[in-house]
């Protein structure tokens, strides 16, 4: 019986010594993941958000309208919905990779959607007589946007004899808020194939 406790416990030992990790850069970190799980990663994040910034410098009606403007313009970005089948789909990575990009670019003027309420609480806290009045901001001069941008990603699931598709859509319109017509639509497609066995993947 100690003879099977101590090769018991050796086996343990050697399992838990076989534990290796390292930090890898984004590209293997993609092709890593794809050995692990057909969920989306990271990786398809930052892909077809480079794809959707791909087709609106190509866009040709966008080309146009921007001509017609003459100067950057200023963009208030809606979130991209989920209407997957996937309740813990990350569409927070692709609204923050959507808006870190469409920053970095310095193609657009943002307006900060988000901060929208607590800019005016602070306005309006500056305006009621706390404040040096030459220093307090005035009401009414926030920057208005000259496009809405939203969107929505859809994916269609084929499963048959353990292999699976995954065919995700995602969708960005471009809208003139003056005008109400749009501007621009665009539509990236990604695919995931798996291939699961009765014994795993």
């Amino acid at each position: 019986m100690k003879l099977l406790f101590i090769l018991a416990l050796l086996l343990n030992l050697t399992a838990c010594g076989s534990f290796k990790a390292k930090r890898v850069d984004s590209a293997e970190s993609d092709e890593k993941a794809m050995e692990i799980t057909d969920k989306w990663v990271q990786g398809d994040t930052e892909r077809v958000v480079q794809d959707v910034l791909k087709d609106i410098s190509t866009h040709k009606g966008y080309k146009r309208w921007l001509r017609d403007l003459g100067r950057e313009p200023r963009v208030f970005i809606s979130e991209v919905q989920n209407l997957t089948s996937e309740a813990y789909f990350p569409i927070n990575d692709i609204n923050d990779e959507f808006l870190n990009e469409i920053s970095a670019s310095g193609d657009f003027v943002l307006v900060d959607a988000e901060a929208r309420d607590k800019i005016l609480k602070e306005i309006t806290y500056q305006n009621d007589g706390m404040v040096d009045p030459k220093t307090a901001k005035s009401i009414g001069k926030q920057t208005g946007a000259d496009l809405l941008i939203l969107g929505n990603v859809y994916m269609e699931p084929q499963t048959r004899d353990g292999k699976t598709i995954k065919q995700y859509s995602i969708n960005i319109r471009m809208t003139d808020i003056e005008k109400g017509i749009e501007v621009l639509r665009t539509r990236t497609k990604l695919s995931k194939f798996s291939n699961k066995s009765s014994f795993g993947w």
